[in-house]
């Protein structure tokens, strides 16, 4: 089965300034980081916008694919499957730009918290759901194959017992036979 791209996640054009403001307000909460703020948002609005054009989700009809990162980049592929928990969680500065956060919980991940965390993903809402979709797909069209060799057992196992039942009439009428 090929593995093609379903959904293509976009993110939202103000990012970028969510990300300023919120380091913007982590910088005047000391007094060594008002000065900060000085090469804070030249250097941000320039780090922010290389940041956001490196980033990626994909869903495809296997696995969800997201790709980030500035100086070190990351791909984190998730089977389906293996996905637990996506939860949407919006703080207020964030209902400020529209913005969620889309964290994904995996089985077996080591560690607290989410394996991934997406902000900022336009429709997110939808984009959840075509996730949750296609993993309940997959895991029906999973339990419906892993059913089948039951159904193939059942089956053989009827065939011998016919067989069986065949082999006793043959017998049978070669006894009435040679009397």
């Amino acid at each position: 089965m090929s593995d093609k791209t379903l959904v293509s996640a976009h993110f939202h054009a103000n990012l970028g300034l969510y990300w300023l403001l919120s380091g913007s307000v982590f910088f005047s909460l000391s007094i060594v980081g008002i000065p900060l703020l000085l090469l804070w948002f030249p250097l941000g609005l320039l780090a922010t916008k290389r940041y956001i054009n490196n980033m990626s989700a994909e869903l495809t009809e296997q696995k969800l694919i997201v790709r980030k990162g500035l100086f070190t980049r990351t791909e984190n592929t998730i089977p389906l499957d293996k996905i637990t928990d996506m939860a949407l969680i919006q703080g207020p500065i964030m209902r400020m730009f529209g913005i969620h956060k889309l964290t994904v919980e995996t089985a077996g991940q080591s560690g607290a918290g989410a394996l991934i965390n997406l902000t900022g993903v336009i429709n997110v809402v939808d984009f959840r759901a075509q996730v949750l979709a296609q993993k309940t797909q997959l895991t029906e069209r999973k339990d419906h194959t892993s059913a089948r060799p039951n159904t193939d057992a059942l089956i053989l196992d009827n065939l011998q017992q016919m067989n069986a039942t065949l082999l006793r009439i043959e017998q049978s009428l070669t006894a009435k036979q040679s009397n």
